[in-house]
């Protein structure tokens, strides 16, 4: 797996770079937001994982995200960064990052982020077009549209979607969710499902359309649209 590592603190740079490569990880290393552009862009270097510090010198990571995204290139981002307020992290991922780790962290804790970013369970929806309701979502390009307007999502989110839309009338237990999107993984917390079902449907209220993801107390969530 190839990773691209873009950290302005090249001690904690180092460090993180030591421990990937001991686990078997092919790194790029980048210091700056401008050079980060010029890896990040580039999609003959074909990276599995971008790990993103979002407070470069030159230009910020948020910048980079979201240069990124405009290219299309959706490969994984993990943004790490000290700034850990709820605003924060909303922004990064808001920008289309796909997870957020705040410094310090545990170098445990960034394996399992990244194993689970890069694991795709194989009972994932693979239809590229899927329909429910007023919705309609793009697996490939990852965007969600309402009466022609259109977002554009994580991959963690294109996941979760997938799994209501698939069967918009099944009520979905956070269980099944965790299964279903994360692969049933024990270093994910039920606390993640919650809060990509919370980004989802500000999405879906960006879209002013009607469906709306229903909280069934006791039981889990379901795909509904207003009568």
């Amino acid at each position: 797996m190839k990773i691209l590592l873009i950290e302005d603190d090249k001690n904690l740079s180092a460090t993180i770079a030591e421990q990937l490569q001991k686990e078997g990880y092919i790194l790029d290393c980048c210091y700056d937001g401008e050079t980060a552009l010029s890896y990040a862009l580039n999609p003959e270097y074909g990276y599995d994982i971008v790990l993103l510090d979002r407070m470069l010198p030159i230009i910020d990571g948020l910048a980079v995200l979201k240069a990124m995204r405009q290219k299309q290139i959706y490969t994984p981002v993990l943004i790490i960064t000290g700034l850990g307020e709820l605003d924060d992290k909303i922004d990064g991922l808001d920008c289309g990052a796909d997870d957020y780790l705040v410094k310090p962290f545990h170098i445990k804790e960034l394996f399992a982020r990244i194993r689970a970013l890069t694991r795709r369970p194989a009972d994932i929806v693979n239809k590229e077009v899927l329909n429910a309701f007023d919705l309609t979502l793009s697996t490939e390009r990852r965007r969600l549209t309402c009466k022609g307007k259109s977002v554009m999502l994580t991959q963690k989110e294109v996941d979760l979607m997938a799994v209501f839309m698939e069967n918009p009338d099944n009520t979905r237990s956070r269980s099944q969710l965790l299964w279903k999107v994360w692969g049933g993984s024990t270093e994910v917390e039920y606390g993640n499902v919650d809060n990509y079902i919370h980004f989802l449907r500000k999405r879906l209220r960006e879209l002013g359309c009607k469906t709306s993801i229903k909280t069934i107390y006791g039981a889990g969530y379901r795909l509904e649209a207003a009568p």
